[in-house]
């Protein structure tokens, strides 16, 4: 997922997208933990993921102000 992808899509859809991402990102920090993890750069992508919607949705909330 990239930006621009990002930028096209509503405050809610962001929304809905951060907090399933937020409990991936707590599942698999539960499985590293457990000693489960199958794929551990997908820790990484996922925690670049929600950077990503961070920053588009802190650029939205300036372009209001």
């Amino acid at each position: 997922m990239n930006a621009s992808e990002l930028r096209q899509k509503t405050k809610e859809e962001l929304g809905t997208m951060l907090l399933e991402l937020s409990r991936e990102q707590f599942n698999l920090r539960m499985q590293k933990g457990t000693g489960q993890l199958s794929r551990p750069d997908q820790v990484k992508k996922v925690k670049h993921d929600i950077a990503r919607i961070h920053t588009v949705l802190n650029e939205m909330a300036r372009a209001q102000a």
